[in-house]
């Protein structure tokens, strides 16, 4: 299975956590780190293309992001539907199924949705 990023900055509160659910998710890989005095941006990509995502983890956080109603999100490709739905069904990190659409969401673990789209789209 591969996901191929479709549409890059995002702030987490355990980056640690983040990374696991990142690979474990979508397996995406570090493909890149940048250590400030407070701060700490880790690069994700899918091996596929260009486009990576940024982890930015400020070290003083302490209180989860507010989201608020912003309906961002992120989307990535996957060339198998069904598996992918599988492996985030197992994970318990799918958060809305639109299926007339043929598509789903799943939530990361500060709350970001990431919309799972056929490959073909």
């Amino acid at each position: 299975m591969k996901f191929t990023f479709a549409h890059n900055n995002i702030n987490v509160l355990n980056l640690e956590k983040s990374l696991a659910f990142y690979k474990q998710a979508l397996d995406l890989e570090e493909a890149r780190r940048r250590e400030g005095p407070d701060f700490t941006l880790v690069f994700l990509g899918d091996g596929q293309t260009g486009h990576q995502l940024e982890l930015t983890w400020l070290h003083e956080r302490a209180a989860p992001y507010d989201l608020g109603d912003n309906e961002s999100h992120l989307a990535l490709r996957v060339d198998d539907m069904q598996a992918a739905h599988a492996r985030h069904k197992s994970m318990g990190c799918i958060c809305y199924e639109n299926e007339p659409a043929g598509l789903y969401f799943i939530s990361d673990p500060d709350g970001y949705w990431i919309e799972i789209i056929p490959a073909g789209r």
